[in-house]
């Protein structure tokens, strides 16, 4: 089945999609967005949605999950076409057209937007004993609800802002937190691993640098871990009832890949304007890369509204690159 041409898809419903696709509706352009997952909102909702984000303009703090709304809302409120569970194999261009075939059909556009992160993503796992058996059995690498750990034992595994982030959210819902990270310096925010610090010496949570998971134990659930010192080799047996992996996700970008895209180190090359080697294709978000790239949702915001308004003016010359603010435009002056 073929659907209705759309001038602007934007393959991605994270925050930087999201952010596209209204950036799109703005400029008074169809907007579809793809997304592989089953709702939108990207990692936000899929794999941290009780997660405290605060790099946000404008926030000091915000949920993941309500960011996730909040963008979605300001997303659908252009009525773009929404596919969700679709997973795009083959890229055609043909002229001024592109041809994107998909599981459930072809789709076509004017002008792609490809921000769907790193692609897919699998969890990096521990190399351990009880590792394989207890995922999602007491062994996870996200959090979705921070209350199903009220009361429980929990060991964090990681050095990254994931793992200390969770690691002070759980603090004041766990019963006891400790964090292990085989190095002694951490791959957070400054801020926030100093945060960690500040928890660890008024008591609320307990962390171990050079230390690593050696097994996990347990019957039908975790009941204890082995952990070790990776200088002495000292072990230490503890009983814990929950084992959060934070070691990140190995990314991928699995079709893309064979599109003809010019890729460094599996992301999408772009010039300054976001535009990539193809014509018509851009790329924004952690999906794409350039000199000086900072991954952070605002700077996808930014990509988006950069990517968008190339987009339009490759489609009207006589449009404006530069829109202006949005008090200028009339739709909003309408509305």
């Amino acid at each position: 089945m073929q659907k209705d041409m759309a001038d602007i898809t934007v393959i991605g419903g994270g925050p930087t999609g999201l952010y596209a696709a209204f950036y799109a509706g703005m400029r008074e352009k169809s907007v579809r967005i793809i997304d592989s997952l089953p709702e939108l909102g990207g990692q936000l909702t899929a794999l941290y949605p009780e997660k405290f984000i605060y790099d946000i303009g404008g926030f000091p703090k915000i949920l993941a999950r309500d960011l996730g709304r909040n963008l979605v809302d300001q997303a659908l409120q252009f009525d773009p076409d929404v596919v969700l569970n679709e997973e795009i194999s083959e890229l055609e261009l043909n002229q001024d057209l592109i041809r994107l075939r998909g599981k459930n059909g072809d789709y076509l556009t004017r002008v792609l937007l490809l921000a769907g992160g790193k692609g897919a993503f699998e969890p990096m796992k521990l190399k351990c004993p009880g590792y394989d058996e207890f995922l999602f059995h007491g062994v996870h690498y996200a959090v979705t609800n921070l209350e199903e750990y009220a009361g429980k034992r929990v060991l964090v595994v990681g050095g990254g802002d994931s793992a200390v982030d969770w690691a002070l959210a759980l603090k004041d819902v766990a019963s006891e937190v400790l964090l292990i990270h085989r190095r002694a310096s951490f791959r957070a925010m400054e801020r926030t691993a100093a945060a960690l610090r500040v928890a660890a010496k008024a008591g609320e949570l307990s962390f171990r640098d050079h230390h690593e998971v050696k097994e996990i134990r347990g019957a039908d659930k975790v009941e204890s871990v082995t952990i070790f010192d990776n200088r002495s080799g000292e072990e230490t047996t503890l009983e814990v009832d929950a084992v959060l992996t934070c070691l990140g996700f190995k990314p991928d970008l699995g079709p893309i890949k064979e599109w003809g895209l010019e890729l460094k180190k599996n992301r999408v090359v772009v010039d300054r304007l976001m535009r990539t080697n193809l014509p018509n294709v851009f790329a924004i978000g952690d999906m794409a890369d350039y000199e000086g790239k900072l991954d952070l949702i605002a700077t996808g915001f930014a990509e988006a509204a950069v990517a968008v308004s190339q987009a339009v003016r490759g489609m009207d010359p006589d449009a404006r690159a530069n829109p202006g603010h949005s008090t200028n435009l009339k739709i909003f002056r309408d509305s």
